[in-house]
């Protein structure tokens, strides 16, 4: 399939590992200009050398930290400088926080909401008139599977996910009749540098296929999910191939949530 991916300009903030740098190593395979922002320029290098290593090809990397809105406003700019264009804004920067309500402090409710919530807000704000300009475009906000349905003991990440997913939908009610598509990617188990600590802890005898398939036993599919996966899938929702594709949440998580 085709995606039409080719010479579009996205940005993905918290892209230096993980999710965000399989799917930056996607996007470039499909064609893309692509620029990478976190806030550690050692970690950017690594993963500038990686796409490079893997591809042959160059991308722009910005050190900014998303939470903070002056800095959104310097990435979306920096990145509209050297490209001279954007069409795809990936808001994945997140971190990993769970909590019973009354261990929460209230820094880190304000921390978790400013990075999460206040940092896609920001950066779409910013990259608005640019996607705009470009009649039309994509932004993909990645969030959890448990923000649907949030347990005990997960604050203050659930919620702070749970509004990115009614932010996704009031968005693309708003912006759609500029051509622009809003969409969410709802993360369950997938491969991380947190998971292979895990298995290094847990089970550091086994190989990686047997900690995921003995993890796997409480999800359908059997196993944990690979990086790539996830990827693939803010692939497609971030180009052509999706152009009639708006407004909704996507569970990456082999099967194990329990809503839609």
């Amino acid at each position: 399939m085709e995606l039409g991916l080719k010479n579009k300009v996205a940005v993905i903030t918290g892209a230096s590992k993980g999710i965000g740098l399989y799917t930056a190593l996607q996007l470039v395979k499909e064609g893309a200009k692509v620029a990478i922002a976190a806030r550690h320029n050692d970690t950017l290098e690594e993963a500038k050398a990686f796409i490079r290593e893997q591809t042959g090809e160059e991308i722009l990397t910005v050190s900014a930290d998303v939470s903070i809105e002056k800095e959104c406003e310097r990435l979306i700019e920096e990145v509209v400088a050297h490209f001279g264009k954007l069409n795809i804004v990936i808001n994945n920067a997140g971190t990993s926080s769970a909590n019973s309500f009354e261990d929460v402090e209230t820094d880190l409710w304000h921390s978790d909401l400013n990075l999460k919530l206040f940092g896609a807000i920001h950066c779409s704000k910013f990259a608005l008139p640019y996607l705009k300009e470009q009649n039309g475009g994509s932004i993909i906000n990645l969030t959890a599977v448990l923000a649907k349905t949030p347990p005990a003991q997960s604050l203050p990440t659930t919620v702070s996910r749970s509004a990115g997913l009614a932010l996704t939908k009031a968005m693309s009610k708003d912006l759609g009749k500029y051509n622009i598509r809003v969409n969410s990617v709802c993360i369950g188990l997938i491969r991380s540098r947190q998971i292979e600590s895990r298995w290094q802890n847990e089970m550091p005898e086994a190989t990686w296929e047997e900690y995921s398939r003995e993890v796997g036993k409480m999800i359908p599919l059997g196993r944990i999910g690979n990086t790539e996966e996830a990827a693939n899938v803010i692939a497609f929702l971030a180009s052509d191939a999706a152009s009639y594709v708006s407004g909704t949440a996507i569970n990456i998580d082999g099967g194990s949530g329990s809503a839609l």
